[in-house]
């Protein structure tokens, strides 16, 4: 079962993703094309099979780290497809997070091998569906934890050691170490005991194994699970990528800050329209990181006098230039740089985001013009939120929006309570609140005829009554609530689990915690029950 929900109605949805979905031509100008018009996908293929691209070496490394991983033959298949000059590929992407992270990775991968299945049936072309682990993001704190619901259905972290002090490095370059050993002890202690949490854990320790990379763990946990629909799993710190890329890398160093400049005025065009502008960039900086191949630091590159700084350390313009033709291994995208480099490298007519994104992505139609590569298409990825069937029924059998469960007071449940008080309780109170106010308004009317001076004190009678009104009222609720406890227990269990901590659940649980309580079914049902249409939020069961 499953239940459709209007993003509109939830506080976190910009208005740029609003628009997005229904109100397309108000941000039309920002975007290559209108995911939901059929012809836009056409023109979209056939923008990325005209354009020139390295097909068969991009090919044979997604071959070589499919071989590491030991991928499944069904990704191998697709991840050789790539050097067909026909195929395009469907694109999306993530931080490389412990145990795969939030249950929204989940949804973008399947949103990507949904639509490339739709493209294939549609426009009769090989399409590929493409998973980019962000490797070189450098943000330890963001991916070194993993949030799991307990049996009582309580938040609960594991997190891998902290690295106070060190410098910034990519996730791709951080070794797990022995200390994983007691992280794998201390999930398979919090998941709830299910026919699936031996399945589960031995999974990821299969993947999270000591001395192996954080972004190889990630991949080879997520190709465990969609491998085998043909989801291709590309790791972008692998050097051997990088020389396809390195005339993007260069133009970028011959012409610094122009890639910013572009966005900056995209961002400004966004908020003067009543959009927000979803990257910031500082004037002097570049759209490129340098890798430090000594310590593995991964350093802004900012230009001063003709020059370019990394760190304390200055280099000449045509240095770096040169280095970035040369030895390109040393460099790596920001966040408006890495859209480019992936559309060079991937036959891209679509790329999966999230709601964040598309506001930084409507900062780059003149950044894809200024390097020559076809922007693609930007597709919403599924949202959703998985309930048991009983949390189900009661937000069904009540009526109550997704939304009032998100506040972690009681004032939805008092609300909800006040209509399970009897009908009469409630008359019989409405009665006797009129009748004190009626009474007392004709008596506050006539006492100053006796005393001027009793009007006050007559006013600050009905004042309190009025008080201890309400405190009856209030005492009814509660006796409502002794009397209901069942329908507290219920809002209780299906707030817990579709708010955590009073946030959205897809952003905050991990998806291992679905599938240690669903299993295989998890994947398979999400795969049935997420339907590819815009601007909708799905409460699902499994």
């Amino acid at each position: 079962m499953r239940i459709p929900v209007d993003v509109r109605r939830f506080p976190w949805i910009r208005r740029l993703a609003a628009d997005y979905a229904y109100d397309f031509r108000a941000v039309a100008p920002f975007f290559s094309g209108d995911p939901a018009d059929r012809a836009a996908w056409a023109d979209a293929i056939a923008r990325s099979q005209a354009h020139t691209r390295r097909r068969d070496e991009i090919a044979a490394v997604i071959a070589a780290q499919q071989a590491q991983r030991q991928a499944p033959p069904r990704a191998r298949e697709a991840g050789r497809s790539l050097a067909d000059p026909r195929t395009v590929a469907v694109v999306t992407g993530q931080q490389a997070g412990l145990f795969g992270g939030p249950l929204f990775t989940l949804f973008k991968a399947l949103t990507a091998i949904k639509l490339a299945d739709k493209v294939s049936r549609d426009h009769r072309v090989p399409a590929a569906a493409i998973f980019w682990i962000d490797a070189e993001d450098h943000d330890w704190e963001e991916v070194r934890s993993c949030t799991v619901l307990d049996e009582t259905l309580t938040p609960r972290t594991v997190s891998l050691p902290a690295r106070p002090g060190a410098d910034p490095a990519p996730v791709a370059t951080i070794r797990v170490d022995t200390s994983i050993a007691d992280v794998l002890a201390e999930i398979e202690r919090l998941l709830p005991a299910t026919e699936f949490r031996s399945s589960v854990v031995a999974g990821l320790r299969r993947a999270y194994t000591p001395g192996s990379g954080m972004a190889d763990a990630f991949g080879r946990w997520l190709e465990e699970l969609l491998g085998n629909r043909g989801l291709i799993v590309y790791d972008s710190s692998d050097p051997a990528s990088k020389p396809l890329v390195s005339q993007v890398f260069a133009r970028e160093l011959s012409m610094p800050g122009q890639t910013v400049k572009i966005a900056a005025l995209a961002g400004s065009d966004l908020t003067a329209r009543g959009y927000h502008a979803q990257v910031h960039a500082q004037d002097d900086s570049l759209a490129l990181f340098h890798l430090n191949q000594d310590d593995g630091g991964r350093r802004a590159i900012r230009q001063q006098d003709g020059r370019f700084l990394v760190g304390d350390q200055q280099y000449p313009a045509a240095a770096l230039v040169a280095q970035a033709t040369e030895r390109p291994a040393g460099f790596s995208p920001n966040v408006l740089l890495r859209p480019i480099v992936q559309d060079t490298l991937f036959p891209t007519i679509c790329y999966v985001a999230g709601p964040n994104e598309l506001a930084y992505l409507g900062q780059l139609r003149g950044v894809y013009e200024h390097f020559g590569v076809p922007m693609p298409l930007f597709y919403p990825r599924a949202t959703a939120t998985v309930l048991d069937s009983a949390a189900l029924r009661f937000l069904t059998k009540y009526k109550l929006p997704l939304e009032a469960l998100q506040a972690q007071d009681e004032a939805a449940l008092n609300d909800l309570l006040k209509t399970q008080v009897p009908q009469a309780v409630e008359d019989a109170f409405a009665e006797a609140a009129q009748t004190i106010e009626t009474h007392m308004a004709r008596f506050i009317q006539t006492i100053p005829a006796l005393d001027p001076t009793l009007e006050g004190a007559a006013r600050s009678t009905l004042e309190r009554m009025q008080r201890d009104l309400q405190t009856l009222h209030g005492k009814m609720i509660q006796a409502a609530k002794r009397r209901d406890e069942t329908l507290r227990r219920q809002f209780i269990h299906a707030r817990a689990l579709a708010f955590p901590g009073g946030h959205a659940q897809e952003r905050t649980i991990g998806f291992v915690s679905f599938l240690n309580q669903y299993g295989p079914a998890l994947v398979e049902r999400l795969d049935e029950e997420l339907p590819l249409d815009l601007g909708r939020h799905w409460i699902v069961t499994i």
